[in-house]
């Protein structure tokens, strides 16, 4: 009971609302992403799903994050039961699963398969990485860390980094503060 049928995952709104809000054209966003104006239509009007690295290539457009643009496409709920075999963005070689859906304070993502290494993500705030099954090589700061199964990493806000599966079927879970939220500074001044 409380559980409710997930509806088709609408990003095409967040991404229309995303850009309208900068006062940017879908030609600007097509120029900055590598995309289409034609596409991008299609997103905005909920005809075109894009995939996992079209939606980074938007979100990076826009100034901000596939993640905050998949919160931002599902209304936030109280209490949300996020199924295992809910489904995610559009699979290349991996696949993307949000475990809380909506626009939180928290956004948490499992991660299963491979990446694309050489993407590097900088958030503005706090992210921790649980490797849950597999292996994972992530680069941060200029030093590799080798994760194995059941090893974290946590990386403060602003941190530059990249990672990559090393193993099959790995699946990484990470959870990171929500970029809209101000993080608050100790009285050292560190975060």
């Amino acid at each position: 009971m409380g559980d409710h049928k997930e509806q088709p995952l609408r990003v095409g709104a967040a991404v229309r609302r995303r850009r309208r809000a900068l006062e940017l054209t879908l030609a600007v966003v097509a120029e900055r992403s590598g995309l289409s104006v034609p596409f991008l239509s299609q997103v905005e009007n909920e005809r075109a799903r894009p995939s996992r690295p079209s939606l980074e290539r938007i979100a990076d457009a826009l100034g901000t994050t596939a993640v905050e643009l998949l919160a931002a496409a599902d209304p936030a709920r109280s209490v949300d039961v996020v199924r295992a075999d809910d489904t995610g963005i559009t699979p290349t070689r991996a696949r993307v699963r949000p475990l809380v859906r909506g626009h939180h304070q928290l956004h948490a993502m499992e991660f299963t398969g491979d990446q694309d290494e050489g993407r590097e993500f900088q958030h503005r705030n706090d992210e921790l990485m649980y490797v849950a099954d597999g292996a994972v090589e992530i680069e941060a700061e200029g030093r590799a860390h080798r994760l194995g199964r059941g090893d974290t990493l946590y990386l403060t806000g602003g941190v530059r980094h990249r990672w990559r599966a090393t193993v099959p079927d790995t699946r990484v879970i990470v959870v990171a503060v929500a970029d809209h939220i101000e993080a608050a500074e100790d009285p050292s001044g560190r975060r």
